[in-house]
C-alpha cells in the first residue's frame, strides 16, 4: 500500500514537472475532446469512418482559424499602416495645441518658485524622464523578444496542429485504454467529471465570447457617436485588453480622455469617461450571470471565485478560479468529496 502512494507520488510530482514543457500536447488533448462531438455528428449523419470524420471536422477547425488570423490580420495592416502614417502630424499637432502652451505657463510659474523648490520638482522631473525611458526601453527589449520568439512559437503552433489531428484519431482508442485500468464505478465517476469539465470549459469559452462580443459593441457604438476615427479597430483593442484584468478598458479610454482634455476637448474627453463607465457597469453586471449560466455554478460563486483568483493568482487566477469551484461541484456530486457535515 505504501509503495502504490509512493509509486503515485512519483508519478504525480513528474507531470507536474514535464507539464510546461507539454503545453502543446495538453492543449492540443483539450482540443479534440471538445471537438469529440463534432466527429460523432459526422459519423453519425453521413456515416463515415471516423477518419473521415476527424479529416473534415479538422479541416473546419483550421479553416475557422484561418478566416480568423486573416480578418484580424487584415484589419491592423489596414487601420494600423493608416495610422501610422498620420501618426507624426498627430504628434506634431498634439504638441502644438496642448503641450507647448502648458510647458510655458508651466516655466513661468516655476521660474517664480525660491530656487530649491525649483531644483527639487527638476530632480523629480528627471528621474521621471529616466523611468519613462527605461520603460520604453523595457517595452522595445519586450517587441524584440516577442519577434524572435514567433519562430519557435509557429513550430509549437504546427505541433500543436498535428496533435489536435492525431490525438481525435486515437480518441476513442485512448478511451477504451483507459477503460482497462477503471473499476466500474471508477468509470462513472471518470464519465461525470469529464462531462462537466467539457461542458465548463465550453461554457467558458461562450460566455468570454459573448462578453467580448457585447464590450465590441458597446466600444464601437460609443466611438462611433462621439465620431473618433478607427472605430473597429479601438473596439477591437478595447476588447483585447479587457479580456486582461490586469489592464482592463481604463488602460486605453482614460489616458485618451486625459490626452483629450490637454487638447480642451472636453466634450470627446467627458464622452470617453462615459463610455468607460458604461463598459464596466454592464461588463461587471453581465459577468457573474453569464459564467453561472454558461459554466453550470451560481452567479456568487462565479463572482467570488472571479474575483478571489485574480487577487491570489493575477491572470491566471481568472481561469482558475472558477475552475477550482466547477472541480469542486463535480467531485462532490460524484462521491469522491463528502461534505455531509454539521456543526
Amino acid at each position: 500500500m505504501i509503495k502504490r502512494w509512493i509509486i503515485t507520488a512519483a508519478l504525480i510530482i513528474i507531470t507536474i514537472y514535464l507539464i510546461p514543457y507539454s503545453l502543446p500536447f495538453l492543449l492540443a488533448l483539450i482540443t479534440a475532446i471538445m471537438l469529440e462531438n463534432s466527429v460523432k455528428w459526422f459519423m453519425m449523419r453521413f456515416k463515415w469512418t471516423r477518419f473521415r470524420a476527424v479529416l473534415a471536422t479538422f479541416l473546419l477547425y483550421l479553416l475557422f482559424i484561418a478566416l480568423f488570423v486573416w480578418f484580424i490580420v487584415n484589419l491592423f495592416i489596414d487601420q494600423v499602416v493608416t495610422l501610422a502614417q498620420k501618426a507624426p502630424s498627430f504628434a506634431n499637432d498634439f504638441y502644438k495645441e496642448s503641450l507647448k502652451d502648458f510647458f510655458d505657463q508651466s516655466g513661468r510659474y516655476f521660474k517664480s518658485l525660491p530656487p530649491d523648490v525649483f531644483q527639487s520638482f527638476e530632480t523629480t522631473i528627471e528621474n521621471t524622464l529616466q523611468s519613462v525611458t527605461s520603460m520604453l526601453q523595457g517595452v522595445v527589449e519586450w517587441l524584440i523578444g516577442l519577434a524572435a520568439a514567433i519562430p519557435g512559437f509557429l513550430i509549437e503552433f504546427l505541433v500543436y496542429l498535428i496533435a489536435v489531428f492525431l490525438f481525435s484519431l486515437e480518441l476513442s482508442r485512448l478511451r477504451i485504454k483507459t477503460e482497462r485500468h477503471l473499476r466500474e464505478a471508477t468509470k462513472e465517476k471518470l464519465y461525470l467529471i469529464t462531462a462537466q469539465l467539457n461542458r465548463a470549459g465550453i461554457g467558458f469559452i461562450k460566455a468570454q465570447i459573448f462578453l467580448s462580443i457585447v464590450t465590441f459593441l458597446m466600444a464601437f457604438i460609443g466611438l462611433s457617436i462621439l465620431k473618433v476615427p478607427y472605430a473597429m479597430l479601438l473596439s477591437i483593442l478595447i476588447v483585447f485588453v479587457d479580456i486582461l484584468p490586469i489592464l482592463g478598458t481604463g488602460s486605453v479610454l482614460v489616458p485618451w480622455a486625459i490626452i483629450c482634455f490637454f487638447q480642451e476637448n472636453q466634450f470627446l474627453g467627458f464622452g470617453l469617461i462615459v463610455l468607460f463607465i458604461i463598459i464596466t457597469v454592464v461588463r461587471r453586471i453581465l459577468e457573474p450571470k453569464v459564467f453561472s449560466s454558461n459554466m453550470g455554478i451560481s452567479p456568487l460563486a462565479a463572482l467570488i471565485s472571479l474575483f478571489i483568483g485574480f487577487k491570489l493568482l493575477g491572470f491566471i487566477g481568472f481561469f482558475v478560479g472558477p475552475a477550482i469551484v466547477i472541480v469542486y461541484d463535480t467531485l462532490r456530486e460524484a462521491g469522491i468529496i463528502k461534505s455531509r457535515w454539521k456543526i
